[in-house]
């Protein structure tokens, strides 16, 4: 590693109406040096990568770069400082080419005409530099969420960066594409550069990272390097407490058959899907990335095109062609990507959990601002929303806080039957527990979940029941001992 103080952040403070998100926080990272930082949602790792990426301005504290105080105001200001970011929810235009996507706003001219050539020349240099083979004039959309991050890095790249900022980077990646990403980090590493890397999966971090800086309450709590700690110390100094219990135990009271789907066939699927789901259930849905999983559930609510197929919900059959019919018939989707498609991410908390339920907070013709606060009220306390008021944009909550507010806004809909994909996706340790706790408490009231996840340990230790996929098929039904990591992977590979 070269200068072991090239960057510094020093008593660096920010508060938001009600939380206090950065308190006198001070850390330095080595040039070449990979730094894991961890925390639980709400520990201000995000507000501080914005903080060094310009978006939020600091109260107080300062930046520097090689011993010189950087005043970064905007991310062109911390690009020109040589700073990236590589935010969990990628930042380029899908109906735009890699090279436009790398060279937005910068395109290289000839005379007042862009000069393709030297764009797409210059941007297959970058691709080729982090060893991504592709054509620089595909379409960004065309490409799988890892092919995008390599977008993301070679963008970075292309600003001379000599810190990169990676916020979850690996959300959504196969083992293969994970193993693509870590090879270009160690490439960076040798060159120079610097990568802050903040991710929930703390076998990564000991994988790729040199130390691990750990946030709590919006304070640093601690910095080690990675061979002088251990993951559970990791998790206790995040959470402030100990873990015991990873799934929690609850008693299982299933009942009668909620929900049947037979010879469920959807528009460019290569098989049918039949299954059943039985009141206080929770049916694990397990396989690889591209296995199907998502997509037939997305059809069972109504979001994709079904070619045939019956679906049956209480015994009554139920004709499901838009996620307003899936609502009706009291199913809900927590889907994958809840910024973009659970919350209204501008809007108050109050405002998502009554969103979906209007008629409940009407008085005849006239909306109820009474109601509207009892049922958001409500459901703040009784699923444990940290929120400092009602009125509290989602976007200023934690991830899985935010989690909380799709589920109750689900529940205040009245909804039986609830799709979660990737519940617990990109949140902490502690908030884990909580989502985990909160199936329980839904199932034991006599609802039913239907569980996609990539976390197989999430998988085995939730589920009452698991259906493995393969090539848009069930391949395999587990109950009792069968349902174990062995067998899992025996039919999903």
């Amino acid at each position: 590693m070269g200068n072991a103080e090239f960057f510094e952040i020093k008593n660096v403070s920010k508060t938001f109406p009600g939380v206090k998100a950065l308190d006198n926080v001070s850390m330095s990272v080595a040039e070449g040096e990979v730094r894991a930082l961890v925390g639980e949602n709400g520990a201000g790792k995000s507000t501080l990568m914005k903080i060094l990426n310009g978006n939020y301005k600091m109260d107080s504290g300062q930046i520097f770069i090689d011993g010189k105080e950087a005043r970064i105001t905007s991310p062109v200001k911390a690009a020109e400082y040589g700073i990236s970011i590589i935010f969990q929810e990628l930042n380029l235009v899908n109906q735009l080419s890699i090279a436009e996507n790398i060279y937005a706003g910068r395109l290289k001219t000839k005379g007042k005409v862009v000069d393709w050539k030297a764009v797409e020349a210059d941007a297959k240099a970058l691709l080729d530099r982090i060893g991504f083979d592709v054509d620089p004039r595909t379409e960004v959309g065309k490409l799988s969420i890892a092919g995008k991050q390599m977008v993301e890095i070679a963008k970075a790249l292309s600003y001379k960066a000599r810190i990169i900022l990676m916020d979850e980077p690996s959300a959504t990646l196969t083992k293969a594409e994970l193993d693509s990403i870590f090879k270009i980090i160690k490439d960076l590493k040798s060159k120079g550069i610097s990568v802050i890397y903040i991710s929930h999966r703390l076998e990564e971090i000991f994988t790729i990272c040199d130390s691990v800086t750990i946030m709590r309450d919006g304070k640093i709590i601690d910095t080690k390097k990675i061979n002088e700690i251990t993951r559970d110390e990791i998790v206790e100094k995040m959470v402030g407490r100990e873990i015991n219990q990873t799934f929690p135990k609850r008693e299982s009271h299933i009942g009668e058959e909620v929900l049947r789907v037979t010879g469920l066939h959807r528009k460019g699927s290569k098989s049918e899907v039949s299954f059943s789901l039985h009141k206080g259930e929770v049916l694990g849905i397990a396989g690889l990335v591209g296995a199907g999983r998502t997509e037939t559930m997305r059809a069972l609510y109504g979001v994709d095109y079904v070619t045939k197929g019956e679906i049956y919900v209480k015994g009554k059959k139920v004709k499901i062609n838009s996620p307003k019919d899936a609502k009706k018939a009291g199913i809900a989707f927590l889907t994958e990507d809840r910024k973009e498609e659970g919350l209204t991410i501008d809007f108050t908390v109050k405002s998502n959990i009554v969103m979906a339920n209007m008629k409940k907070i009407m008085s005849g013709i006239f909306l109820s601002t009474k109601k509207e606060n009892q049922t958001a009220d409500k459901y703040i306390k009784l699923i444990n929303i940290k929120t400092p008021s009602r009125m509290q944009k989602v976007l200023n909550l934690s991830g899985g806080n935010q989690q909380k507010v799709v589920v109750a806004k689900w529940l205040n809909a009245d909804s039986d039957i609830i799709i979660m994909d990737e519940p617990t996706r990109g949140i902490d340790v502690g908030a884990k527990l909580e989502i985990y706790e909160l199936i329980n408490k839904l199932v034991s009231e006599g609802k039913s979940v239907i569980m996609i996840s990539s976390e197989l340990p999430e998988v085995l230790g939730m589920s009452d029941r698991v259906l493995v996929m393969k090539d848009d098929a069930i391949i395999a039904e587990l109950t009792g001992d069968r349902i174990n990591a062995v067998e899992v992977m025996r039919y999903a590979l």
